[in-house]
């Protein structure tokens, strides 16, 4: 990245549905950055992860204490310039405008049901079961053309999504 990129110091809210890959992703680029991480799952109250465990999905009630949680951290971040990244579904636009700011770019990972469909089944330790996915598909709304977004396939390796990423950041002036 270039000097004047760097100085902006973004923090990246990588998005999608479960299973699209956040974690990973999320993880490949902080490690490859030097960020700050932060798991939104870990964000999320216990009633939450009780909630999704047992097969219902949250509604908006739910997610709104979770979400003040990562705007807060996210916020933490922007003022002090630090740059990081945060895994969040951010599946609504009301959702991403409470997280949105100054050097908030959205990562979204977005693929086919099926490609996430089989991610989905593969993973052994996620308490948020296959069977939830089409709520979040159906709930999921498109990144508006008025947000600092890119829009990544999963279809790739992790490495290559990771690479289409960091291009694409520096093709945005980070």
């Amino acid at each position: 990245m270039t000097e004047k990129a760097a100085q902006k110091n973004p923090v990246l809210v990588v998005m999608g549905v479960s299973g699209s890959g956040k974690s990973t992703v999320g993880g490949m680029i902080a490690g490859a950055m030097g960020w700050d991480l932060q798991e939104g799952d870990d964000l999320h109250p216990q009633a939450n992860i009780e909630k999704m465990a047992t097969g219902h999905p949250l509604n908006d009630d739910d997610r709104w204490p979770w979400l003040a949680k990562i705007a807060q951290w996210i916020t933490q971040h922007t003022d002090a310039g630090r740059p990081g990244i945060v895994t969040c579904s951010a599946l609504k636009r009301s959702y991403r405008d409470i997280l949105r700011g100054e050097n908030v770019v959205f990562v979204h990972l977005a693929g086919s049901r099926a490609q996430i469909g089989q991610r989905l089944t593969a993973r052994l330790d996620h308490y948020m079961p296959p069977s939830l996915l089409d709520s979040q598909i159906s709930t999921l709304e498109p990144i508006d053309s008025d947000e600092q977004a890119i829009i990544i396939d999963v279809g790739g390796s992790p490495v290559e999504i990771v690479e289409d990423i960091l291009r694409q950041l520096e093709e945005i002036g980070y």
